[in-house]
């Protein structure tokens, strides 16, 4: 009831954030526009999330025969954890990665890319589906879908007024303010939308670790992957949808330099040393 009650807050406050996008940017008229946006954003997000995440990460279904070694881990898992068995996606990327979605766990998804298969010895790739069952245990993966969606209508808007503040830069000469206004909300939409995904990433990261440490039995399977995933991603970010970027298990964008102030997964190095001490 909980969860049901915290989507339903998330979806009220990215309506209305939403909504004061489009008017700032978007002028007469804006607000509406984005309202409109924000109701089929959350019809859809809420009832096809699952079919969402997967068109944004160009994911498509992994056969028992194609991967084994996965299908026998979720089988297991999903038994300790009481949960029907979710449907299994590959997305064709070497940089090894996954992420859960659906709007509850009979109509959840778990994808893997090419690269985690491949790279991860069977510990650790037990590890990580672990840490994407306990999203779907936790029933934070609605969530997790719908801020990808809706953070990116708000970069989409952001893109919008940035065009009608260049082509229709003449007709709000006499207005040096709204333009300031303008401009300003230009640069916090997508911040927000950041801001957000941070929000909500962050804090299921860790339950999901400590969930799936629980369901796994072994704490140091995910530990050792997460180590893995972040050297290799370190070097090689993945080219996907940056709005939804924190559904994957690490972050898949390059996260060096000023851009990791704005990741939104907490420190590898701390949910590492976090898992170590549950062995402990």
């Amino acid at each position: 009831m909980f969860n049901h009650i915290k989507t339903m807050i998330l979806m009220v406050i990215l309506t209305v954030i939403l909504m004061i996008a489009g008017e700032l940017l978007l002028g007469d008229g804006g607000m509406l526009i984005a309202f409109g946006i924000a109701l089929v954003i959350n019809f859809f997000a809420y009832w096809y999330s699952d079919k969402v995440a997967i068109t944004m990460t160009r994911s498509h279904p992994l056969k028992e025969g194609e991967a084994p070694q996965v299908y026998d881990a979720v089988k297991r898992l999903v038994q300790n954890s009481n949960l029907p068995m979710p449907r299994i996606y590959l997305m064709p990327t070497d940089q090894p990665n996954a992420f859960a979605a659906g709007r509850n766990p009979a109509n959840s998804v778990v994808a893997v890319t090419q690269g985690l298969v491949r790279m991860l010895n069977q510990q650790e790739l037990e590890g990580v589906l672990a840490h994407e069952i306990a999203h779907i245990r936790n029933r934070d993966i609605l969530v997790s879908t719908m801020a990808a969606v809706i953070a990116g209508a708000l970069m989409l808007i952001s893109r919008f007024g940035m065009y009608g503040m260049i082509f229709g830069g003449r007709r709000e000469g006499g207005h040096p303010v709204m333009l300031l206004v303008k401009l300003a909300a230009m640069i916090l939409a997508p911040l927000a939308a950041i801001l957000i995904r941070m929000a909500i990433s962050r804090t299921r990261e860790y339950q999901a670790d400590a969930t799936g440490a629980m369901i796994s039995g072994n704490p140091e399977g995910l530990a050792s992957a997460l180590q893995k995933m972040e050297s290799y991603a370190r070097n090689r970010p993945l080219q996907v949808n940056e709005a939804a970027s924190h559904m994957f298990i690490i972050n898949p964008l390059s996260a060096r330099g000023i851009s990791g102030l704005f990741s939104t997964h907490p420190p590898i190095r701390e949910r590492v040393k976090k898992l170590r001490s549950m062995n402990r």
